[in-house]
C-alpha cells in the first residue's frame, strides 16, 4: 500500500469550478493502492457527480475539516484561500499553484504552518513547465475571446470587430510574449482575421511563430517597441513569464493613456504580479475595471471559466506527479524536488528565497 492519503477538496475561490482530479483519474490512482478522498461536490461544477468519485473507488467526504483532517497529500488547483489555510498541518504535503513571488503572505502563513508545498508552475521538466502548460493555453485561448467581448459597445467597447470584413479593416491584437500563453493568444486572434503583433526577445523564436502563422507579425520586445505598438493595439494580451518570479512590467501608464478610448487589456500574468503597471487583480465576480478609458481585464483564475475543459486537462497532467508522491520515496524525484516551493516552514525555491 501506499504512504500518502491524497485528499481532493473542494475550491472556494469565487467562480472557481474546476477539481484537480477527474474520476477517471482517481481509478487510476485506487487501482495502484492509494487511498483518496474527495470533499462532497468538489467536482459538481466541472460535471462529475459524487457518484462518480464512489464508483471510481474514491472515498466522499461531508466537509472541508473531514478533507482536511483525513489527508496527507492535498491536491488542489489555486492556492489556499484563507478560510483553508487554518485546515492545513505541518504533515501536510501541498500540491496545486501557489505563485507565491505574487503573494508573500501567502508564503509567510505556508511557512508558519511548518508544511511543504510544491508548485504546479515550478515544476521543471527539460526546461519546460509541463504543469503551467495547459491552463496557460487556455489562459492564451480565453483572454481573445474575452478581449472580443469586451470591444463590443455594450461593454463600454470601442465597438470593434477584431477579424474585421471585407472592405474594413480588421482589428489589432498586440501580444506581448510569445511562449505558450501567448501562441495560444495568437492562434485565436489570427484564426478571427485580426492584424496580430508578437513582441518577443527571441528573433528565433519570433521566426518560428511567423512561420507557424503566416500573416502575424514578430517585433524585437524594446520598450520603444512596446510603446509604439501598444499606442494602435485594439486589444492588448499580457503573456509575460518569468519561472517562479513576478513578471516584470512592461507596460507602464503612459503607454496605457496612448491607446484609444475603449480598447481592451487582458493581462494572463497577473498571477506572478502582471506585466502592466495599471493591473491589479480581479475576480469573475467583477472581472474589469477601467483605467483611462481603457477596460483592463486581469482575473488570476482565467481558466476557472471553463472548468470541465480545464480540470480534464490538469487532471492528465498532473496524474504521473500525484501518483509519485503518494509514494513513500517521492524524496528521490529530483524534479518533484527542485519544484519545492516551501520545505518543512523553510522557503526554498531560489527565487523566493531571495524574497524573504
Amino acid at each position: 500500500m501506499n504512504e500518502m492519503v491524497i485528499g481532493v477538496p473542494r475550491e472556494v475561490r469565487d467562480f472557481e469550478g474546476r477539481i484537480a482530479l477527474t474520476p477517471e483519474a482517481v481509478a487510476t490512482l485506487v487501482s495502484a493502492g492509494s487511498r483518496v478522498l474527495i470533499e462532497q461536490d468538489a467536482g459538481v461544477l466541472s460535471g462529475f457527480s459524487n457518484e462518480q468519485y464512489q464508483q471510481a473507488g474514491a472515498e466522499i467526504v461531508p466537509d472541508a475539516a473531514a478533507l482536511y483532517g483525513g489527508a496527507t497529500l492535498i491536491v488542489k488547483v489555486k492556492e489556499p484561500q484563507r478560510s483553508e489555510l487554518p485546515l492545513l498541518r505541518k504533515d501536510h504535503l501541498l500540491f496545486c499553484y501557489l505563485h507565491l513571488a505574487a503573494d508573500l503572505a501567502l508564503m509567510e502563513s505556508l511557512r508558519a504552518i511548518g508544511l511543504t508545498a510544491i508548485a504546479f508552475e515550478t515544476v521543471e521538466v527539460d526546461g519546460l513547465l509541463p504543469l503551467l502548460t495547459p491552463m496557460s493555453v487556455i489562459a492564451g485561448k480565453l483572454s481573445v475571446q474575452i478581449g472580443t467581448r469586451l470591444l463590443h459597445q455594450p461593454e463600454q467597447g470601442k465597438g470593434v470587430l477584431l477579424g474585421g470584413l471585407e472592405g474594413v479593416d480588421p482589428g489589432h491584437v498586440v501580444v506581448l510574449g510569445g511562449g505558450v500563453a501567448g501562441e495560444a493568444a495568437i492562434s485565436v486572434a489570427a484564426g478571427l482575421g485580426a492584424r496580430v503583433t508578437v513582441l518577443e526577445r527571441s528573433e528565433v523564436r519570433i521566426e518560428q511563430l511567423e512561420a507557424k502563422y503566416p500573416g502575424i507579425r514578430g517585433v524585437l520586445s524594446t520598450p520603444e517597441q512596446i510603446a509604439q505598438q501598444v499606442a494602435t493595439a485594439d486589444l492588448l494580451v499580457g503573456a509575460v513569464l518569468v519561472r517562479g518570479d513576478r513578471a516584470p512590467k512592461l507596460v507602464t501608464e503612459v503607454m496605457i493613456q496612448s491607446m484609444e478610448p475603449g480598447s481592451v487589456v487582458v493581462d494572463i500574468s497577473v498571477d506572478q504580479g502582471g506585466c502592466i503597471e495599471t493591473i491589479h487583480p480581479t475576480t469573475y465576480q467583477a472581472p474589469t475595471y477601467s483605467v483611462d478609458g481603457v477596460t483592463h481585464f486581469a482575473v488570476t483564475n482565467m481558466p476557472g471559466a471553463v472548468p470541465r475543459t480545464a480540470s480534464q486537462a490538469l487532471s492528465a497532467e498532473i496524474l504521473p506527479w500525484v501518483s509519485i508522491l503518494s509514494g513513500a520515496a517521492w524524496q528521490k524525484d529530483a524534479t518533484l524536488l527542485n519544484g519545492i516551493n516551501v520545505e518543512g516552514g523553510e522557503v526554498v525555491y531560489p527565487v523566493l528565497k531571495a524574497l524573504v
